[in-house]
C-alpha cells in the first residue's frame, strides 16, 4: 500500500467523498489499506470476501454490475465511485452523476498524468481504446504505441519499448514501476489524486471533459457460422466509405470522423464489434449498419 501510494503524488489531495464497490472480491482486503491513510469518507460496498458473490458478479465491465454502485454514488452526493472485479487487477468509476467513466477517458487521463513524470515516454493503448487516448498522449508530448487486445502483447511490448503506461478499454491499466502489471488500485490512485488537487467544488466529470471527445458503441458479440466470411462481408460493404484499414487484431476501418473493428474471438464463434463516432446518432447508425451485414448469414 506504501508503495502504491508513493507512485502518485497526493500531497495536495482534497477531502472526497468515495463509494467502493469491491464485489466481494480482493479490493475488500486491500481497498482500506490503500485508501484509509488518504482525506476521503468512504462508504464501503461488498467488502465481505465471498468467492460465491452474493450480490452481484465482480465484474464491472458489465453494466448490471455497476447499478449499486451509481445508486449509492448518487444518494450519498458522493464525488466519485469505484467498482473493481474480484481480483482488483481492473478498476472502473462513476462520476458525480451516477453516470459511467469510460474506461479509455481513465487511460488518457491517466497517460497525461505520467507523461509529466516521464516527459517524451512512450505510453501503450490498445486498438479499441478511443481515438482520442494516442490524441491526449501526443498532445502532452508522449509516443502513442497502438497494441493488439490482451494483457500478453501489452506487457510484452511495455517490455521492448520502455512504455512507461498502457491502458486497454476493459479497464486494465498497466504501469512499468509496477513491474509492467495491471493495478486497479493505482489506477483509482489516479483518478482520486486528480480529483483531489482540483478547486473544492470541482466534480469529476468537469475534471474528465477534455478526454472524452468521442462516443463508444462498446463490444457488441455476434455468433456466426463462418468467421472470416463474415469479416470479409465487412470489408467489402465498408470499402468505398473507408480511408484506411488494417488487420492488425482482426480488421480495423477508418473513415472520415469514425472508425470501427470486428476480430474474432479466441474460443468462439464470435464476432467482436467495436465502434467509434463523433456523434452519438452518427455511431449508432453505423453500428447497426455494421451489425446488419456482420448478421447477414
Amino acid at each position: 500500500a506504501d508503495y502504491l501510494r508513493g507512485l502518485v503524488d497526493l500531497a495536495d489531495m482534497r477531502p472526497l467523498t468515495v463509494v467502493v464497490d469491491a464485489g466481494n472480491g480482493m479490493a475488500g482486503l486491500t481497498a482500506d489499506a490503500v485508501l484509509g491513510p488518504l482525506p476521503l469518507t468512504v462508504t464501503e460496498m461488498y467488502y465481505d470476501l465471498d468467492g460465491t458473490f452474493p450480490n452481484h458478479e465482480a465484474n464491472p465491465i458489465e453494466p448490471d454490475n455497476l447499478r449499486d454502485l451509481q445508486a449509492a454514488v448518487r444518494a450519498n452526493g458522493a464525488d466519485v465511485g469505484l467498482a473493481f472485479d474480484g481480483d482488483a487487477d481492473r478498476c472502473f468509476a462513476v462520476d458525480e452523476r451516477g453516470e459511467l467513466v469510460s474506461p479509455s477517458t481513465l487511460t488518457a487521463l491517466i497517460a497525461a498524468r505520467e507523461l509529466v513524470k516521464h516527459p517524451g515516454a512512450p505510453v501503450i493503448h490498445n486498438l479499441i481504446t478511443s481515438a482520442a487516448v494516442p490524441e491526449v498522449i501526443v498532445e502532452n508530448g508522449g509516443v502513442p504505441i497502438r497494441t493488439r487486445v490482451g494483457h500478453s502483447y501489452i506487457k510484452a511490448t511495455m517490455a521492448e519499448s520502455g512504455a512507461v503506461f498502457g491502458g486497454e478499454h476493459s479497464g486494465h491499466f498497466y504501469f512499468r514501476d509496477f513491474w509492467r502489471a495491471d493495478s486497479g488500485m493505482l489506477a483509482a490512485l489516479h483518478l482520486l489524486a486528480a480529483l483531489g488537487e482540483t478547486p473544492a467544488g470541482s466534480t469529476l466529470s468537469e475534471v474528465l471533459a477534455p478526454y472524452s471527445r468521442y462516443v463508444l458503441s462498446g463490444e457488441i458479440n455476434s455468433r456466426v457460422s463462418d468467421v472470416a466470411a463474415a469479416t470479409e462481408r465487412v470489408r467489402a460493404a465498408f470499402a468505398d466509405e473507408a480511408v484506411a484499414t488494417d488487420e492488425l487484431d482482426g480488421l480495423t476501418v477508418t473513415g472520415e470522423g469514425w472508425w470501427f473493428n470486428v476480430r474474432p474471438s479466441n474460443t468462439e464463434p464470435l464476432l467482436r464489434l467495436n465502434v467509434e463516432h463523433g456523434d452519438e446518432v452518427a455511431m449508432a447508425d453505423l453500428r447497426d449498419r455494421v451489425l446488419t451485414v456482420i448478421r447477414a448469414e
